[in-house]
């Protein structure tokens, strides 16, 4: 089948992308991991949003003593889960473009966000163990498969 040629491109059948049949960039399945992944960066930010915001309005859901909690009072880490969050959302947004720079932010947004769901371990450990996970699952989609959506 290598020798084949396509009539309208003129290129071999084996160059062509068989998602479109075009002759561009090869477009596979993975794409839909990363729009998968900024749709849950999405829920994840919104998640952090809620979290942020029952930090600073309902304190008494968190159990936790001020000795549990790392660097500031739950009030403190009510602002970074709000900032956090809504930074998140915001790259998972515009992680649909595929753009580099977009890539790159929410990379070191999910990082972000890792570090501070593991600091709020003490307070909120199964939610933060889960959230870690999912950033984990995040930053690999994006740095392997992330450049995808901007071929499509």
């Amino acid at each position: 089948m290598t020798g084949h040629r396509d009539r309208g491109t003129g290129r071999s059948t084996s160059e062509l992308d068989p998602m479109t049949g075009s002759g561009g960039p090869m477009i596979t399945a993975w794409v839909g991991w990363v729009w998968f992944t900024a749709i849950l960066m999405v829920v994840i930010g919104a998640v952090d949003v809620i979290q942020g915001l029952v930090a600073l309005f309902r304190q008494h859901i968190y159990v936790a003593g001020a000795e549990r909690v790392l660097v500031f009072d739950l009030s403190g880490w009510g602002w970074v889960h709000l900032l956090v969050g809504g930074l998140v959302v915001m790259a998972g947004f515009a992680l649909f473009s595929g753009a580099l720079w977009a890539r790159i932010f929410a990379v070191l947004l999910v990082i972000l966000n890792a570090l501070a769901q593991f600091t709020f371990l003490p307070v909120y450990p199964l939610w933060s163990i889960i959230a870690i996970t999912l950033c984990v699952v995040v930053i690999w989609a994006i740095v392997v498969h992330g450049g995808e959506p901007a071929r499509v």
